[in-house]
């Protein structure tokens, strides 16, 4: 049985999922989801979630198969992606590990770390600390904690700020000390791993284009409904760009036009953050550049070769 693992990760509105799609037509792949947004049953639209007719040509796994009620973690998602990867190999097909959440991919090239876990009185009192203190202050108490996050976790990143913070409070150990002792469970195989580095301009234009398709496919519907579901706003759903946007033009505080404004600005940040990160972390990464989408599969298939 072949051990090859194609990851294709990159940023938001880079073409990862039709290139995915092309690839594997190519090679005889299935495609696993690696974008956390994407797992979501409620949001097909504003996730950008592949499209019914793109489902039908490929085999793909992990896709809008979550409850937006359930809290869903990067360890819950590696230990279904390597069910997905063994059913792959196992038919002799190529797994293609394609999305935009830098943290599944490092799960799958560096392992998961063996935190203990904290019970959840305690993790809630680290919750009450960020909310009484507020980001900023948070992260100034985090530094002075565990001197190590400093550089690692963005000032702006509220999730992983929690989690560095209850992690050094309640096992004495750093986050990125445990990092240390994480092996990933894929030493074995043959991984090719592939960052799409698309030119700013096509970045843009994409990102553009899909937000007004977004609209225009009923994605305020999407919101609508998801809404009268009473969500915890505490759970990663809320994070979606475009919900609160949306929710925002529903209670009439901004128009339409407001709303595209919104969404494209903030998907601009994200991707940027996207690139930024993968500088950081996707060092030995593959790293492809071209406007061509023709080139571009040329050049992947090249690699595999």
């Amino acid at each position: 049985m072949s051990k090859k693992i194609i990851l294709l990760a990159g940023p938001t509105a880079s073409g990862k999922s039709k290139l995915a799609i092309e690839i594997a037509n190519k090679i005889d792949g299935e495609i696993i989801n690696a974008d956390s947004m994407q797992v979501y049953r409620d949001f097909s639209t504003l996730s950008s979630r592949p499209s019914k007719t793109d489902l039908r040509k490929i085999k793909h796994h992990l896709y809008g198969f979550i409850s937006s009620k359930k809290h869903f973690s990067t360890g819950a998602w590696l230990s279904l992606a390597k069910e997905k990867i063994k059913l792959c190999l196992n038919k002799n097909k190529i797994p293609i590990v394609v999305g935009g959440t830098g943290l599944y991919f490092e799960a799958i090239t560096k392992g998961m770390s063996k935190i203990p876990n904290i019970n959840f009185k305690k993790r809630n009192k680290i919750r009450d600390l960020h909310f009484k203190l507020g980001q900023k202050e948070f992260y100034k108490k985090l530094l002075k904690l565990d001197p190590l996050v400093k550089n690692k976790i963005e000032p702006f990143d509220t999730q992983r700020s929690i989690r560095a913070y209850e992690v050094k409070k309640f096992t004495k150990k750093s986050i990125y000390e445990w990092y240390k002792l994480t092996k990933s469970d894929f030493k074995e195989f043959e991984i090719y791993k592939i960052f799409l580095n698309s030119p700013r301009e096509k970045i843009l234009k994409n990102i553009s284009k899909r937000t007004k398709e977004m609209i225009k496919d009923n994605c305020i519907g999407e919101v609508k409904d998801f809404l009268k579901l009473k969500i915890d706003p505490a759970l990663s759903v809320n994070k979606i760009i475009g919900v609160k946007e949306i929710k925002d033009y529903l209670d009439q505080k901004i128009d339409l036009n407001q709303v595209i404004e919104l969404i494209n600005i903030k998907t601009r940040q994200y991707a940027k953050r996207q690139v930024t990160w993968s500088r950081g972390h996707m060092i030995d990464w593959k790293r492809e550049y071209s406007n061509s989408f023709r080139d571009l599969s040329k050049n992947i298939l090249k690699l595999l070769s």
